[in-house]
């Protein structure tokens, strides 16, 4: 709320001075609207002191007016008052004026005037300065004066002709101000001519003086602001809304409260509408999972046609996005009388015809409104600006709620996204901090009491913004949430002129990440300075936390996030350029330029491509990115090998497919080829591996490779076998299986230590005594050894012819041999041609014979009964083979081969019967056989 205060003009004659007294009355009465009655009379004082008595929100002036004629030279110094204005509804008021003329003519003038009171609030106001240098803001418009106590001029006057003047000194033309008797207008330097009679004309310079500075309620400083003749000033507490957190609120008058609805609310709304479709609004939704305490996620700016939203994009944090009637916007952003841009980590609604601004960063907001356009016609959650907190907690009706709390339910607004929500329901109710253990608050909360904030203790106090934080810190301790409080507590402490940095002391709770290329800063230029905006006069001396461009570097422009080191020039693809730089970017040819237009572009100029043919099975045209020139894409032949109308052959077992592009060409060439690997019975065998050809065989796949099949040889050998039988076993082959067995084809008989082998039908006498005969026998596939003994006749030895006895050829019996023994069985040599199929040999050959007397005999025997014959011929026992050329009657010779006895012996044959053995039976063979093996056991000798 702004509250003006007075300010005194004095006017001096010569050492006279004359002072007019303002008395202004202010009733007490119901809103209503009267005129305020002025009457004016002249009077002369000398000596006197000036008297302001002030009550109202309208401030009062008067002018002496003193004649001058001729060339008489004046002094003239002019006091202005003005007075605060307090209240929010129409008031009568009354003032009378006094004044002082030489003319001795008491001119009296009546002027109606309308003001607003409710109430009469007391000001306290602080001592003034006598010369100040202020800087005031009002909305987000800044503006430097000095003002000055005292000033004296000098005017010299003439009579000038109806509808003009002429001054000594400052001159200027203005439009002249009618008064009641007289005409008036503004000359320059806020100096004021007034038209007395007969063309005399009266310059009153005016003179400031600074009124005493007010408290506001909300206990922030006050504002000086400029009066509407843009002369004097006076000071104005501005409407200054928070929220943050959970929410809590301070409203325009600085009454804190928390509430935790999760609906959408009027912020601000004005009580008599003067501004189409103002307001603002604010969407709270319920940020813990218990759903009892709320935080802020829109707020909603409206003015005239257009609706601004600042919208938290991830919950509890610092990400906003921005729209305009539901389209979101760049930044910074400006129509239709709404400017919106970035100042630190906050986002700015700024109305300038409205001299007010918006912020919000997610967890916070703020509004602030100037008192001249908005004292006394405010309502919703932030109250009533008036700079009095008994009514901030005023209800739609007008009705004041008792809590503040209370008030927030009733200004629900309908919002389609909300369909639970409606105005009039139940009130909602706030979260107890009190649970069965004693909160302990978070040490963050700690530092808005100690030292890191205490240059800001004087200007601001700390109480509200610890309470809002321990209360964060006790029904959300997992949210940190109690950072808001202290982001808000900074953010007004830098609003009043003091920048506390105070992040870097919460142990990385409350840290704030920039992103690449920026760095954080606690006290940063509310609208940082760009190459666009560098050489600008930015009068304003506040802060405001947030990321900016690092020291040496500049922002590029504001709707442009590129730091730059010089001034040049910041494309589309967002790379800082220096002046006179050549680059090409999207296609474009480009060059940095310094002045107006900055880029200059145009079309890309690509080479000459020679043409290229796509001839070949297979290829086809292509266009495609050229890797030195991305602008200039490059026609080639591309490969599709499904364009080829060849397919790949079914290959034998033991190969495979193999494929190959030639040089130049696009389809491939198939062909098979070995596997090197070993093929049986229509399975591929790796080398190394056993392959089974059959049980008897050993076979692995070699490395070798057969020339003519190209497949991998297999190698075979027999299961070892046991090949040694004993004496009297053969090794005979056994159906289904891979080795033979023994098999015994002969007798053995042991025979005084001595093993002997017969075969079937052999006889052998034992090795130490010819007179026992062993024999074999095979009967049915059965061996049977028999053993004899023979039993020789009686013989006399003395009945023999000496030298003449002998053994018989049986090597057991004795005999009387006879004296004309024959010849013995020898080798007998003969020489003879060899014929042989009509060839002979040239020469006679040596050829040899087996020639002699054995020992044949028949005889009796009485054990038998019948006849023994021993049958015994003379055979070769060795011969070998020898070759001799026969010569042929054609003329031809031949090799042929002859046997050539070596040795001969008398050997035992079997003795035949005179009938053929080849009638008889098998089983009378074996009959037979078994006979003479008998009766030759028995033979005896007589």
């Amino acid at each position: 709320s702004v509250t003006p205060l007075p300010t005194t003009r004095t006017t001096e004659t010569g050492s006279t001075v004359f002072t007019r007294s303002t008395t202004i009355q202010q009733s007490t009465s119901s809103v209503s609207t009267s005129p305020m009655t002025a009457t004016t009379s002249e009077v002369t004082e000398t000596g006197s002191t000036p008297k302001t008595t002030t009550s109202g929100p309208t401030p009062s002036r008067s002018t002496s007016t003193t004649p001058v004629t001729g060339t008489t030279s004046h002094e003239t110094t002019t006091t202005r008052t003005a007075s605060p204005p307090t209240g929010s509804h129409t008031t009568p008021v009354s003032a009378t004026t006094s004044g002082l003329s030489s003319l001795g003519s008491t001119p009296s003038s009546t002027v109606s005037l309308s003001s607003a009171s409710t109430t009469s609030v007391p000001v306290t106001t602080s001592g003034t300065t006598p010369t100040e240098t202020f800087t005031t803001t009002s909305g987000t418009t800044s503006s430097g004066f000095t003002i000055s106590t005292a000033t004296t001029t000098s005017t010299t006057f003439k009579t000038l002709s109806p509808g003009s003047t002429s001054t000594s000194g400052p001159t200027a033309t203005s439009t002249a101000v009618t008064t009641t008797g007289s005409d008036s207008w503004w000359l320059c330097n806020c100096t004021k001519a007034i038209c007395i009679e007969d063309n005399i004309v009266q310059v009153i310079p005016i003179i400031c003086n600074p009124p005493p500075k007010p408290t506001c309620a909300n206990g922030l400083s006050p504002v000086p602001v400029i009066d509407e003749d843009g002369c004097c000033w006076h000071w104005e507490c501005d409407c200054y809304c928070t929220g943050w957190g959970d929410p809590h609120y301070m409203t325009f008058d600085g009454l804190y409260y928390s509430y935790q609805g999760n609906c959408t609310y009027v912020l601000v709304e004005e009580i008599n509408k003067k501004v189409d479709n103002f307001g603002v609004y604010i969407d709270n939704y319920h940020c813990d999972a218990r759903d009892v305490v709320s935080c802020p996620r829109t707020l909603i700016v409206r003015h005239e046609t257009q609706e601004v939203r600042m919208t938290t994009v991830k919950p509890n944090t610092l990400q906003v996005e921005v729209t305009v009637n539901n389209q979101v916007v760049a930044l910074p952003y400006k129509k239709f009388g709404v400017s919106i841009y970035e100042s630190g980590i906050n986002r700015v609604v700024e109305i300038p015809e409205l001299k007010m601004n918006v912020t919000y960063n997610g967890l916070s907001f703020s509004i602030r409104m100037p008192y001249s356009l908005f004292g006394n016609n405010t309502q919703g959650q932030c109250g009533t600006c008036n700079n009095n907190t008994a009514d901030d907690c005023m209800l739609p009706n007008g009705n004041i709620a008792e809590n503040c709390e209370t008030m927030a339910d009733h200004w629900q607004v309908v919002d389609p996204s909300k369909p639970q929500c409606s105005p009039g329901l139940n009130p909602t109710s706030s979260p107890s901090t009190t649970t069965a253990e004693p909160c302990k608050e978070s040490s963050i909360c700690e530092l808005l009491l100690g030292s890191v904030f205490k240059p800001c203790h004087e200007f601001v106090r700390p109480e509200k913004y610890y309470a809002a934080c321990v209360f964060d810190s006790c029904v959300l301790p997992n949210l940190d949430l109690e950072c808001s409080s202290l982001q808000i507590y900074a953010a007004t402490c830098a609003d009043q002129g003091v920048c506390i940095d105070w992040r870097s002391h919460t142990s990385g709770v409350c840290s704030y990440e920039c992103p690449l290329g920026k760095e954080y800063r606690a006290c940063g230029p509310i609208k940082e300075p760009t190459c666009k905006t560098s050489h600008q006069n930015e009068t304003s001396t506040k802060q405001v936390e947030g990321c900016f461009c690092p020291n040496g570097t500049m922002l590029y422009d504001s709707g442009v996030n590129v730091c730059v080191e010089t001034c040049g020039c910041v494309g589309v693809d967002m790379i800082p350029r220096e002046f006179g730089e050549r680059f090409t970017v999207d296609c474009q040819d480009c060059i940095c330029l310094e002045g107006e237009h900055g880029i200059i572009c145009q079309p890309h100029e690509c080479p000459e491509q020679h043409k290229i043919s796509c001839d070949g099975e297979g290829f086809y045209e292509v266009t495609e990115v050229n890797p030195e020139d991305s602008c200039c894409p490059l026609v080639t032949c591309k490969c599709n090998t499904s364009f080829c109308t060849a397919k790949d052959p079914k290959c034998s077992l033991g190969f495979a497919v193999h494929s190959y592009i030639p040089s130049g060409q696009c389809c491939p060439v198939y062909q098979c080829v070995p596997k090197g690997v070993c093929v049986h019975q229509s399975a591929e065998f790796l080398p190394n591996s056993s392959v089974f050809v059959d049980k008897c065989q050993n076979c692995i796949c070699t490395n070798e490779v057969n020339i003519n099949t190209q497949l991998n040889i297999i190698s075979c050998e027999p299961v070892p076998c046991n090949t040694q039988c004993a004496p009297g076993y053969e090794l005979k082959p056994v159906k289904g299986e891979c080795c033979g067995k023994c098999v015994q084809t002969k007798c053995i008989i042991h025979a005084n230590n001595a093993e002997l082998i017969l075969s079937p039908g052999e006889f052998k006498n034992d090795p130490n005594n010819n007179c026992t005969i062993y024999s074999c026998v095979d009967i049915h596939n059965q061996l049977i050894s028999s053993t004899s003994e023979i039993t020789c006749p009686a013989f006399n030895e003395e009945s023999c012819k000496p030298g003449t006895i002998s053994f018989l050829p049986n090597g057991c019996c004795k005999t009387c041999a006879p004296v004309d023994s024959r010849t013995p069985c020898s080798v007998r040599q003969r020489e003879d041609f060899i014929v042989y199929n009509g060839c002979r040999s040239v020469d006679r050959v040596v050829m040899t014979e087996c020639e002699g007397t054995c020992g044949t005999f028949s005889l009796y025997s009485a054990e038998a009964n019948s006849m023994d014959h021993s049958c015994s011929c003379c055979r070769e026992t060795r011969t070998t083979e020898k070759h001799v050329v026969l010569k042929c009657p054609g003329g031809h010779a031949i090799s042929h081969k002859y046997v050539y006895v070596e040795s001969c012996s008398c050997q035992d044959t079997e003795c035949k019967n005179p009938q053929p053995s080849e009638l008889q039976s098998r089983e009378e063979n074996d009959k037979a056989a078994l006979n003479r093996t008998k009766r030759a056991i028995s033979l005896t000798l007589k």
